[in-house]
């Protein structure tokens, strides 16, 4: 019986990644590969606001969650301010016992989802999740629709953190909804909770500064299928599931520790010495290693065999290897090829690290005419894209020497990450959804 449904959940595995390169699928926030595309995907190397846009629409609101595309859909979120302003009953109370430093709003915002048509940008639908006060602000680059969603091609799924996860069909019915209370993020910064879904179950990652736990749900209920306590802070991550010999394993990241955890009941798999503060960069695997980074006021990046269980602590000698500089803060590292891309911090300062060894290849590159990320870097066609917050894409040639391609400039602000599409590159700004593609 064990048999049957891990060869039931491959199979399912298989079909949601052929479907995604058979029809320019991009199901979740790095796609199905880790910003990787399929092999057939071929975006435009060249474009500017003049030249190879398909199409490009004014968005409501403001979000910085990567949109997902899949059966010609492409699903956005964002979070509008009304001119409803909340009574004073009607105001979140103010939690004395944590720091902050942003205010809250007095009007009420609403929490959307949109679906636009993947060829002409035509709006298909569009879902009121909630309407609220939110009770905490942001941080000046953030937004109250920061967590990006996620579809297995059968529902999509989104969570807005303290304004409610939700499921919906992809015509834009509510199938189901859950609330998980508030959550109170450091120093009041926002947050980002990007749903992961595999093996019809859908995991949340809602570290805060306190009550933090990784909940697991029935993907076509909505139900707790298990929860599990967290000794950590905020940490904006979004877990890593991968199949390794036969077990599912839940990769989060974090300030305290690094945690692999059971996708099947939680059970934790393995744990090692944990990352900076502000713990933002999500987890990577490929061919049986683990690698996890951060880069907030200091350097740190792990590559754990995925066999290993227990507690690692800070033994090097049970890891594959450790890096100490040049690490991302916002930006989660690029896999592709054998080769780890990343930037240090959020500069346009590149690092490129052979995977097996943790050598560096390059060190200290500086990227032309970009300044700050915190789009995470994918790669097409043999091409590295990186998405700058002012507009600017950097597009190298893979290689162990960095080759810039091409320079693009869009006149928009970005922090989602890419999304490649068949032979289109979208990208979802601060104004703007653009659909780029060669005509």
């Amino acid at each position: 019986m064990k048999m049957c449904k891990r060869l039931l959940a491959f199979i399912c595995l298989v079909v949601l990644l052929v479907a995604a390169e058979d029809s320019g699928n991009w199901p979740a926030w790095r796609g199905s590969r880790d910003g990787v595309a399929p092999s057939e995907t071929r975006p435009p190397l060249k474009w500017d606001e003049k030249t190879n846009i398909r199409w490009k629409i004014e968005l409501p609101g403001k979000g910085s969650a990567t949109p997902v595309v899949w059966d010609g859909q492409v699903f956005v979120l964002t979070a509008t301010p009304t001119d409803r302003m909340a009574k004073p009953e009607e105001l979140p109370a103010r939690d004395p016992r944590f720091e902050t430093k942003t205010s809250p709003p007095q009007s009420f915002y609403r929490f959307e989802v949109l679906a636009f048509d993947r060829e002409t940008g035509k709006e298909r639908w569009r879902q009121l999740a909630n309407e609220a006060v939110p009770h905490e602000g942001h941080h000046p680059t953030h937004s109250y629709a920061g967590g990006s969603p996620a579809t297995d091609g059968q529902r999509l799924y989104v969570s807005f953190g303290s304004f409610g996860t939700y499921a919906y069909d992809l015509k834009g019915n509510l199938l189901w909804k859950r609330d998980f209370g508030r959550l109170r993020t450091r120093l009041g910064w926002g947050e980002a909770v990007t749903p992961v879904v595999q093996n019809g179950v859908v995991v949340l990652n809602l570290d805060q500064e306190t009550g933090s736990r990784l909940v697991a749900l029935d993907a076509a209920t909505g139900e707790t299928r298990w929860e599990v306590k967290r000794e950590e802070k905020t940490s904006w991550n979004t877990p890593r599931i991968v199949e390794h010999e036969g077990v599912a394993q839940v990769i989060v990241n974090g300030t305290n520790r690094v945690r692999a955890y059971n996708l099947k009941d939680g059970a934790l798999l393995w744990e090692v010495g944990g990352m900076t503060v502000n713990a933002i960069p999500s987890p990577l695997a490929h061919e049986g290693v683990a690698y996890v980074a951060s880069g907030y006021r200091g350097a740190a990046l792990v590559a754990v065999p995925l066999g290993s269980r227990g507690d690692l602590g800070d033994d090097a000698a049970r890891l594959a290897w450790k890096y100490g500089k040049g690490t991302p803060y916002v930006p989660s590292p690029l896999l592709v090829n054998g080769r780890l891309y990343m930037t240090k911090a959020n500069t346009q300062v590149l690092t490129v690290l052979d995977a097996k060894t943790g050598k560096p290849l390059v060190e200290e590159y500086r990227l032309p005419r970009v300044k700050s990320f915190y789009a995470s870097p994918a790669s097409a066609a043999g091409h590295v894209y990186l998405v700058d917050r002012e507009g600017t894409t950097v597009v190298l040639r893979e290689g162990d020497k960095p080759e810039v391609v091409s320079v693009n400039t869009l006149q928009d602000s970005f922090d989602a990450s890419p999304v490649f599409s068949g032979s289109l590159l979208i990208l979802r700004g601060e104004k703007h959804l653009y659909a780029i593609g060669q005509k």
